[in-house]
């Protein structure tokens, strides 16, 4: 592991309910709290700010399958919102790092698989290149970067439902850290976006 950092910047972006669980009842593909607010303009604009000045992309297998088998086909829609094809064409051509114990090789373009701790990998990630390491709504991944105290930055955008039953976020046993607030917007269906800078 490399102790050397370039200053590369650590972000994470996921959506919440406002009870703080990234899915609902019926598991992991359960997002009935999230998707209908994933279209409004306050949403797409926090997507674009997620990404414009990211140059790596950190998935898990599950949303690396999930994303890739989507968002290519948007990056080719001319019909597609501006802010969509945008996003679409950065993940196909940024940097991608798949995390997964599963997958041997990358099905797809400028990905590599590793099978590491994440900690372990985005300390080697920092030690070279430029541009910021963007943990795109996996969960697992963002778990283990707040254990390790190794996020800079959270883009949260948190949707005014609550889904009773689900996966949190923030689970017990976090290390106490602060965070400052640098921006925030209301969306016209009660969505709140945020972004959060860790306060070191």
């Amino acid at each position: 592991m490399t102790e050397q950092s370039t200053g590369r910047r650590v972000t994470a972006n996921i959506n919440l309910s406002l009870d703080g669980r990234y899915n609902g009842p019926g598991g992991a593909g359960d997002l009935g709290a999230i998707v209908p607010y994933a279209t409004t303009d306050v949403a797409r604009d926090h997507l674009t700010r997620i990404w414009e000045s990211a140059t790596t992309a950190l998935l898990g297998r599950v949303n690396a399958e999930g994303f890739l088998g989507f968002w290519p086909s948007v990056a080719a829609d001319e019909t597609a919102d501006p802010r969509d094809r945008g996003y679409a064409k950065w993940l196909v051509d940024a940097e991608k790092v798949v995390f997964s114990t599963t997958l041997t090789e990358a099905p797809w373009e400028r990905t590599r698989v590793v099978n590491a701790p994440v900690a372990d990998v985005v300390t080697d990630l920092k030690a070279t290149g430029t541009g910021d390491i963007l943990v795109n709504t996996s969960a697992s991944l963002i778990k283990a970067l707040l254990s390790a105290d190794l996020l800079d930055r959270l883009y949260l955008m948190i949707t005014p439902e609550i889904a009773g039953v689900g996966e949190r976020l923030f689970d017990d046993g976090l290390p106490a850290t602060k965070w400052t607030l640098t921006q925030q917007q209301a969306g016209p269906l009660g969505e709140l976006t945020m972004v959060y800078d860790r306060a070191r």
